[in-house]
């Protein structure tokens, strides 16, 4: 899907730096993420691909390793709803939405992602972490018993029971996030 602005500004990231381009074909993207790559002024690059993706192969991920490396940008392939296939990235991550770390009053929490890192070319893999945004410092923290080696989770499980925590009660209803600056047509039904 498309970057959401608020979302990214909430993570520090000023959506009017962005360029965005909407490829046809998964070879149109391909091709458009190597010459991106190509460019030392770029600060970093997400392509996204969704499905299997049959042009992304070993060759193919090989070329857009060797642009990054050479001018230095980071690159972020994402996968959506696609298989793992082998390919000549470095490190292979899973990224995931985790419980947030409980506020007083039992209100929603900072953003939270359980991190797994599944392949890592020239090192440990296997090694997934907890971290919360922190809005203040701008940075993510690790959470406490957030590190665990087998499934990405923190000593707590991951799981949330409803209930209050610390001796807090819980909220009375549910919260909802709202876009306020999108049409109602755009929400999710």
């Amino acid at each position: 899907g498309m970057p959401y602005g608020p979302g990214l500004a909430a993570f520090g990231i000023d959506p009017a730096r962005l360029l965005i381009g909407v490829m046809a074909d998964e070879a149109m993207l391909l091709r458009a993420a190597v010459d991106a790559l190509r460019c030392p002024a770029l600060g970093a690059l997400l392509a996204e691909l969704r499905g299997p993706a049959p042009l992304l192969d070993l060759t193919a991920s090989r070329r857009l390793a060797l642009a990054a490396e050479s001018s230095g940008v980071t690159a972020f392939m994402l996968r959506v709803s696609g298989d793992p296939v082998p390919s000549a990235a470095d490190t292979r991550w899973r990224v995931a939405a985790a419980p947030s770390p409980p506020l007083p009053g039992n209100g929603p929490g900072r953003s939270a992602f359980d991190l797994s890192l599944l392949r890592r070319r020239a090192g440990r893999d296997g090694l997934c972490w907890r971290l919360a945004w922190d809005n203040g410092r701008g940075m993510f923290e690790e959470r406490e018993g957030g590190r665990d080696e087998r499934h990405g989770l923190g000593q707590d499980g991951g799981g949330r029971d409803g209930g209050g925590r610390d001796g807090q009660a819980p909220l009375s209803g549910a919260v909802v996030p709202v876009p306020a600056d999108r049409p109602a047509a755009h929400r999710a039904a």
